[in-house]
């Protein structure tokens, strides 16, 4: 049986956890170091001054799908004191997973997915929706790149944080499970 890789941040860890049981094909990508970029991203390091990308997370390829999602996985608690759907990203993260999307062309998309760590009364799914993981509870909230980027607004200048409103958040943002075309197992 393959071993899953070390991952230390408890988000990161349940999400992958989550896809060994939803059994759906994946990648973990090997984040301790940002990767560089080619010639074709030049454009990226004069907008940027950066010559690299963050890494993805995950590469996720579902077995009916005609292409493979790169995740990058966005941990949140659930709630956070009185706010729910806390979904802030960076620039950074935004403009490196458009950078991926770019580099595998047509084969697949970027999607952020919030992966709530539920710490109150309710949750961002329905019961039979959440995960559970190292004693803790999740619920995976994934939303296409594409539609991320087209609804953000700037949240803090300073810190370089995006943000979408809640509704158009939770009318885009759909269960992980969905978006990778997965049957929902019969017990969590």
């Amino acid at each position: 049986m393959p071993v899953m890789a070390k991952r230390e941040n408890h988000y990161e860890a349940a999400f992958e956890a989550y896809l060994r049981w939803l059994a759906v094909p994946y990648i973990a990508v090997d984040e301790t170091h940002r990767t560089l970029i080619g010639r074709d991203c030049a454009d990226r390091q004069q907008a940027t001054g950066r010559p690299s990308l963050k890494s993805l997370d995950f590469v996720v390829s579902p077995p009916r799908s005609s292409g493979s999602w790169l995740v990058d996985v966005k941990g949140r608690r659930f709630p956070t004191g009185k706010s729910y759907y806390k979904n802030w990203s960076t620039a950074d993260e935004l403009s490196s997973l458009a950078a991926w999307e770019d580099l595998f062309a047509a084969q697949a998309k970027g999607l952020l997915v919030f992966a709530y760590n539920v710490v109150g009364d309710r949750a961002p799914l329905a019961a039979e929706e959440l995960f559970v993981f190292r004693g803790g509870l999740y619920g995976f909230v994934g939303i296409e790149l594409a539609h991320y980027a087209s609804w953000s607004k700037q949240l803090s200048p300073r810190w370089g944080t995006v943000t979408v409103p809640v509704a158009q958040f939770r009318s885009l943002a759909r269960p992980a499970r969905e978006l990778f075309g997965a049957p929902r197992p019969q017990a969590a």
